[in-house]
């Protein structure tokens, strides 16, 4: 199988995720969006996969926080805030779920910025 990831920080058409999403996990992609460098990484076998190629183009771990988009569902239902990257107690974030409300936010709109409906 193959697990392309890519990086994007300008707009992605939405079909683009939709077919990623059919050759990986049926349903949806994993992903990784960087917060302060305002990249989204889809694609890959792990999070943690995509994680790596942040961080080799300058991404920093605390700014790095795992996703699941779900092209079949509605905006904004279809992101999944659920990764084994996002357990941080250092960061008070001691689940796979990104629990603080204003970091969702964040993402949900460099989601929405990146991602073309």
């Amino acid at each position: 199988m193959d697990w392309e990831i890519r990086i994007y920080k300008d707009a992605v058409d939405f079909s683009t995720v939709a077919q990623m999403a059919g050759e990986n996990f049926d349903d949806y992609v994993k992903g990784v969006v960087d917060i302060e460098g305002k990249l989204l990484g889809l694609g890959g076998e792990l999070h943690s996969d995509i994680g790596e190629v942040l961080r080799s183009q300058g991404g920093i771990q605390p700014n790095l926080w795992g996703i699941n988009l779900y092209p079949n569902e509605s905006w904004p239902e279809m992101i999944e805030f659920d990764s084994l990257i996002n357990i941080r107690p250092r960061q008070s974030n001691r689940t796979r779920y990104v629990e603080d409300p204003l970091l969702r936010e964040k993402i949900l709109k460099l989601v929405g910025e990146i991602l073309q409906r």
